[in-house]
């Protein structure tokens, strides 16, 4: 987890709340962090909003939300 943040503070145009979401995400799997990793490590050029576009095309992204409405 400490290379994903190190990883998102270098992005040019992070910031706190990017970071802190990434971080949630993927937290909650290890394949999730694998995925953000590699993402990012090939494209180390991409700002926080194709990032955030990638993570938010996941699959599973939606899962946390899915929880989150239920009671």
């Amino acid at each position: 987890m400490e290379e994903l943040v190190c990883l998102l503070n270098r992005v040019d145009d992070s910031y706190f709340d990017f970071v802190s979401a990434m971080i949630h995400y993927a937290e909650k799997k290890p394949d999730r962090l694998r995925r953000v990793l590699d993402y990012i490590k090939n494209n180390p050029n991409d700002l926080s909003s194709d990032i955030i576009k990638f993570v938010s095309e996941q699959e599973d992204f939606y899962e946390d939300a899915a929880y989150m409405n239920v009671g």
